[in-house]
């Protein structure tokens, strides 16, 4: 019979020897430069008021007071980061073709106010109204007090290093939170820009998922800041009570996306996220309690 007890003990001394090697992450400039409220973060600069990703949607998401400003990055042919979100300009311009397979001037060229609509396409307010597609560093150039999130769309050609230098030359290394997700993209950015914040990528976020559901979260030692999840992946709910606590007592804040509903807005800040990632930034501006910066 004692020889049954050999392995359960192994275990708990294994876990224990685990559980105190790991450390929590590390409170990032990013965040303590943040308001200590629930933020708000306006996906793609507010896509359901503005044209995304663009600069007519950054700029009225500054308007609207939002914490921090999302966007995705691709490059041009001659190699410029821009902000677009698909790996085509065929949904939100008036071209068509591979992002990459274009020149800045090619790209500048477009219409990237020509697809939105908020009445189902019965008008297109800002078609033929000069917005195009904005470059990262007219971004930075623009907003360089800031904060940013930044998610990294393109595997190939790597951007990495060319992103990591427009970081550090703008002096925008602790404004800038980047996110992918590729495992191996974001993995290569943690090596070549380590003073930057990123957040959990895809497989990051399902093995601290799995140990979170056997309630051995203190095993991670996360080399991420943040959890920018929905609620359901694939069918499984990910943004439980005890998700959210576990992540926090990794030091990882929790980031629902992308939640564009007044009430669903307040079940989240209920539970107790961090921040909601959202098209509607107006929406959270008045869903979440007024608090001291």
């Amino acid at each position: 019979m004692r020889r049954w007890l050999i392995i359960p003990i192994f275990l708990l001394i294994l876990y224990v020897f685990l559980a105190i090697r790991a450390e929590p992450v590390a409170p990032h400039l990013y965040y303590t430069n943040l308001p200590d409220r629930p933020l708000n973060i306006a996906h793609q600069g507010g896509e359901h008021l503005r044209p995304s990703n663009t600069m007519q949607s950054f700029e009225h998401g500054v308007a609207l007071g939002v914490d921090v400003l999302e966007m995705d990055i691709h490059s041009s042919a001659d190699g410029i980061l821009v902000t677009i979100h698909d790996d085509t300009v065929d949904r939100t311009t008036n071209g068509t073709g591979h992002v990459n397979d274009l020149t800045l001037a090619q790209l500048k060229s477009l219409d990237a106010g020509a697809y939105w609509t908020d009445d189902d396409g019965a008008t297109y307010p800002y078609r033929g109204q000069g917005v195009t597609i904005a470059t990262l560093e007219e971004i930075f150039s623009a907003f360089p007090e800031k904060s940013m999130v930044i998610e990294i769309k393109q595997a190939e050609p790597s951007i990495v290093q060319p992103f990591c230098d427009l970081i550090g030359a703008h002096s925008m290394t602790d404004k800038v939170l980047v996110a992918s997700f590729i495992q191996p993209v974001i993995d290569e950015f943690r090596v070549a820009c380590p003073a930057v914040a990123t957040s959990a990528a895809r497989t990051d976020t399902i093995k601290f998922y799995i140990l979170q559901l056997f309630r051995l979260q203190n095993l991670v030692s996360p080399n991420y800041e943040a959890f920018q999840v929905p609620e359901y992946f694939s069918g499984i709910k990910v943004l439980t009570p005890h998700f959210v606590k576990a992540a926090k007592q990794r030091g990882v804040r929790v980031e629902a996306w992308t939640i564009n509903d007044s009430a669903e807005m307040s079940r989240f800040l209920t539970l107790g996220v961090d921040g909601i990632i959202t098209d509607r930034p107006d929406l959270m501006q008045e869903a979440r309690p007024t608090t001291t910066d």
